[in-house]
């Protein structure tokens, strides 16, 4: 019963799910862009640039995986 094709309902919760994974995927990269390039945009943080170089790249890298499971749609392996 495990290769049966997917209902209707299956189908719009994978759809769901990926737009949902992409759409926080790209916030969450861009948040980590945002972080990466804020002095050149005039804004300034009271925290390290070590610091704040490694929380953006926490959030691209964590972006990148939400995008790319949005667009693999396995979620019912």
């Amino acid at each position: 019963m495990q290769n049966e094709a997917p209902d209707r309902r299956t189908k719009g919760y994978m759809l769901m799910r990926a737009i949902l994974d992409i759409g926080m995927g790209i916030l969450i990269a861009g948040f980590g862009i945002f972080f990466f390039i804020a002095p050149r945009l005039g804004f300034s943080f009271t925290v390290d640039n070590f610091y704040r170089y490694s929380l953006s790249g926490l959030f691209l890298v964590y972006g990148g995986w939400r995008v790319y499971r949005g667009v693999k749609k396995n979620y019912f392996h």
